[in-house]
C-alpha cells in the first residue's frame, strides 16, 4: 500500500477522495494534474505531499533542455508551493530539490538527477516511519485502548504511517486492545481512511463523531491519543488537523497521555511557536457538501480552517525517527 509511486515516467497516485468506497489510482506525467491532487486532497499528509512534490518536480523536468530548464523548474516550484500552505514537508522536500537542481543545472542528465534526489527523499521517509514505529512502542505499558484523530498511516506517507504506524507496531507486538478513530470532519479522513487501514491490518478498531471522543474519555475507555503533525515549531507547538487540540485540552482534563508523532523533517526550527504557524483556510464546500451533494445551503459563510494549532503544554510527548521528545521542547538545540 503506497499513497504515491513513481512508474515509468509517471506518478501513481491512490484516490484518497474515493476510499473507502473505490480504489481508484490517477496516473499522471502533467504538473498541473499532480498540483491539483495535492489541493484536492487526491494526496494528503504532509510527508506524502512532500514525496509527491519531489516527483513532482523531477517529471516536469523530463523534457526540458538546457535553455529553457531555469524558467521550468522555478515555475513547477511556484505552482507546487501554492498548493498547501500549511504542510513544511512539501517545503522542506521543494528546497531539497532546489539545492540538487542549482548544484547541477549545467549538467546534461539534470533530469535523472533530480529523478534520483526525488527517489531518495521517498526512500528516506521510508526508514523515517520505520523508526518512529519503532521509538513509539516506549509510550506503552500496557495492552492499551488507543485514539486517534484524522489519517496518519501508509495513506499519509511514503513508508508505513507515523501515528498509525506506531498503533500497527504496538499491534504486532500485543499492545493494542482497541483504537478509536475519529471520523475528522469536514473530509472524514478518519471513518473513510484510517478504518479502511485499520480494516486491512486487521486492528480491532471503531469510528465515531470527533464530538465523541469526551465521552468515551469520561467513561474510561481510552488509555493514550496519539495524532500526527503537519508542522512543528521550535518550542514543540504543534499544528495537525482540525480537531487535534480538542483531542489535547480534553486529555489534559482527563489526565491522558497525548502523544504527536512526526518525522523530523516536520518540525521547522525557523518557526520560533505556533503563532507563527500559517494556517490554511479551506472552502465552505467542504462544510456544505458531502461528496458533492449539498446537505445545507451553499451561500452560508462557514469557518473552516484545515488545522489548528496545540501548544507545547499540552503535548506529553514528541515522537521522531530520532528520540521521544518530552518537554521542555527546543528544537533549535
Amino acid at each position: 500500500m503506497q499513497a504515491v509511486e513513481y512508474i515509468s515516467g509517471k506518478l501513481h497516485i491512490i484516490d484518497q477522495t474515493k476510499l473507502p468506497l473505490e480504489e481508484v489510482e490517477i496516473i499522471t506525467n502533467d504538473l498541473e494534474r499532480i498540483s491539483l491532487s495535492i489541493e484536492r486532497l487526491e494526496v494528503r499528509g504532509a510527508p506524502a505531499i512532500g514525496v509527491t512534490a519531489a516527483y513532482a518536480l523531477a517529471i516536469a523536468m523530463q523534457n526540458s533542455s538546457i535553455e529553457n530548464r531555469q524558467s521550468i523548474f522555478l515555475e513547477a516550484c511556484s505552482r507546487l508551493a501554492k498548493t498547501r500552505p500549511t504542510a513544511v514537508n512539501l517545503f522542506y522536500a521543494l528546497d531539497e530539490m532546489k539545492k540538487i537542481f542549482n548544484e547541477n543545472v549545467s549538467k546534461e542528465n539534470l533530469p535523472e538527477i533530480l529523478l534520483s534526489k526525488a527517489i531518495s527523499i521517498h526512500d528516506e521517509d521510508k526508514n523515517l516511519c520505520t523508526l518512529i514505529a519503532r521509538n513509539g512502542l516506549e509510550i506503552f505499558t500496557k495492552k492499551s485502548r488507543v485514539l486517534t484523530h484524522c489519517h496518519t498511516g501508509a495513506l499519509a506517507t511514503g513508508g508505513n504511517g507515523t501515528a498509525l504506524n506506531i498503533i500497527r507496531n504496538a499491534f504486532e507486538n500485543g499492545l493494542i486492545e482497541h483504537v478509536y478513530a475519529d471520523e475528522t470532519r469536514p473530509l472524514f479522513q478518519g471513518s473513510r481512511l484510517t478504518a479502511w487501514e485499520l480494516d486491512k491490518l486487521k486492528i480491532p478498531f471503531s469510528f465515531n463523531t470527533d464530538s465523541t471522543a469526551a465521552v468515551l474519555m469520561q467513561q474510561s475507555k481510552v488509555d493514550l491519543v496519539i495524532t500526527g503533525a503537519d508542522r512543528i515549531a521550535a518550542n514543540g507547538d504543534t499544528a495537525n488537523k482540525i480537531g487535534t487540540y480538542n483531542l489535547a485540552v480534553l486529555c489534559n482534563y482527563h489526565k491522558i497521555p497525548f502523544y504527536i508523532a512526526a518525522p523530523s523533517t516536520t518540525i521547522d526550527k525557523s518557526c520560533k511557536s505556533g503563532d507563527e504557524i500559517k494556517i490554511e483556510l479551506r472552502s465552505n464546500k467542504e462544510l456544505t457538501q458531502v461528496r458533492g451533494i449539498e446537505i445545507t445551503k451553499d451561500e452560508y459563510q462557514a469557518y473552516s480552517p484545515a488545522f489548528d494549532v496545540t501548544p507545547n503544554s499540552l503535548i506529553t510527548a514528541i515522537i521522531t525517527e530520532k528520540q521521544v521528545y518530552k518537554p521542555a521542547f527546543n528544537f533549535n538545540v
